[in-house]
């Protein structure tokens, strides 16, 4: 089984489809989303209980000048939430969500599950785990990646070789899926940029993990996988298997530490 080979779900606003996300958690134990922001703006704008469901993000919302920028905030910050909460089982606003350092989101209290977020132009991609690391990248698929000015600092030497026997515009499309691949990765390893491209590669015919000298690696513990969604973007993910029991419940108020829950309804009350 594949889990990131799984089609992601299109989620157009609060209303989900939220069973299809519950179903994909259980039967895979990782499910990925996506939506544009357009799509959850009206939402966000109308909802009175805007300020609990943000949380510790209201001040940032609130202080963003860039109204762009704001309504992007607002909105990934919603769609992380409605998916955790519909992968838990819980009210969206019982989730504290917080960030690691470089940015990476995770939601307090859950250290079963793992957290990926990822955005571009319109569109937001999120990625819920419970069985070991996730990572989502998305891309517009008409972005132009020359294969020439990056070879050496993203690819390996087997993946330059794949490449370089393929025609121009299959090249192009083949380096864009390969830059997405690598970036979830890293991503879900909780690395970003501090993980060199060239350290690692993909084969680009069954899309297994390679060691810099083209020899497989990861011992099946990694699946991949990439997919166009709206029709103009490329979205890939990076999903580690540990060993986890995929069946086990994982309703918030049976993973949720009782302290730390009490600390949050305090919160929200006091809020």
């Amino acid at each position: 089984m594949n889990p990131a080979g799984a089609p992601p779900l299109h989620v157009t606003g609060p209303d989900g489809p939220w069973e299809a996300v519950s179903a994909g958690l259980e039967r895979r134990g990782s499910v990925v989303v996506y939506a544009t922001w357009g799509e959850w703006l009206t939402a966000a704008l109308a909802d009175t209980a805007l300020r609990p469901l943000l949380g510790r993000d209201w001040q940032r919302y609130r202080r963003t000048p860039d109204a762009a920028v704001r309504y992007r905030f607002v909105t990934s910050r919603m769609v992380v939430k409605y998916t955790a909460a519909a992968a838990l089982r819980t009210d969206p606003a019982a989730l504290d969500l917080s960030y690691r350092l470089g940015g990476r989101p995770y939601i307090r209290g859950m250290s079963q599950i793992d957290v990926s977020l990822s955005h571009t132009e319109d569109l937001i991609a999120v990625g819920i785990s419970r069985t070991g690391r996730i990572g989502v990248d998305v891309e517009p698929a008409d972005r132009r990646m020359s294969f020439e000015l990056l070879r050496d600092r993203v690819c390996i030497p087997a993946e330059a070789a794949e490449l370089d026997r393929m025609p121009p515009e299959r090249q192009v499309a083949e380096m864009l899926r390969l830059w997405t691949l690598k970036e979830a990765y890293t991503k879900a390893l909780g690395q970003g940029l501090r993980l060199g491209f060239t350290e690692f590669g993909f084969g680009l015919a069954d899309g297994g993990l390679l060691g810099p000298d083209g020899s497989p690696a990861g011992g099946g513990a990694w699946s991949f996988g990439t997919h166009r969604v709206l029709r103009r973007y490329l979205l890939s993910t990076a999903c580690s298997d540990t060993g986890l029991d995929t069946a086990r419940d994982t309703a918030a108020d049976t993973m949720f530490d009782e302290g730390f829950m009490s600390a949050v309804e305090e919160e929200l009350e006091a809020g």
